[in-house]
């Protein structure tokens, strides 16, 4: 079995996540996704609780299986109740599918930051990686600078300028994010008064 492993706050998921997981299961040929909904030590501007946050992931898992099932959520990073790590995050997933071929799918943010993710050198051994570029082929490259020294790691176009943060500002606001967010997460975060200002 191939499995794409993709980890991330999901503070809220939004129509980035859901396009670059059906991108990837098309183009990667993947037969599962695990989303695992994580407390990354690198983001501290975590709003929505865990509960909240592992919800929404459910929903987007909903959204994309409409197309086909092949997404599952992951809270074993939230169980923790500690910072969580790729490399521990990967492992575990060895451990639920021992014969899975793993591919992790990054976005290029969280991929510039590579050099400091715990046991990073260790993660080629693991796993393929995918990296999801912003920026448009003839622009930066610098993230391609991080690559680890063996190891199969693949860069792909994907020019989606859409973030979590971006949207929980629009909410704190009062603007529509109904085009930004699977309807679903959209009625979700309007009926937890999720992102709004304390009054």
């Amino acid at each position: 079995m191939h499995l794409g492993v993709f980890g991330g706050t999901f503070d809220p998921p939004h129509n980035g996540h859901l396009a670059l997981s059906l991108f990837a299961r098309e183009l990667l040929g993947l037969e599962k996704i695990m989303i695992s909904v994580s407390n990354n030590p690198f983001k501290r501007e975590r709003q929505a609780a865990d509960e909240h946050r592992k919800r929404m992931a459910e929903l987007l898992s909903r959204e994309i299986n409409l197309t086909g099932t092949c997404s599952e959520v992951s809270g074993w990073e939230l169980e923790k109740q500690q910072p969580s790590y790729t490399i521990d995050l990967l492992r575990y997933a060895h451990a639920l599918y021992p014969l899975a071929h793993l591919t992790l799918l990054v976005g290029e943010d969280s991929y510039r930051e590579f050099a400091s993710w715990k046991d990073s050198r260790q993660l080629s051994a693991l796993c393929d990686i995918v990296v999801f570029r912003r920026a448009a082929p003839e622009d930066d490259r610098s993230a391609e600078e991080t690559l680890p020294p063996k190891g199969s790691i693949r860069f792909i176009d994907f020019a989606y300028p859409l973030s979590s943060t971006r949207i929980r500002e629009l909410v704190s606001t009062g603007e529509s994010i109904t085009r930004l967010v699977p309807p679903t997460v959209n009625r979700y975060i309007i009926e937890h008064g999720l992102y709004r200002p304390l009054p």
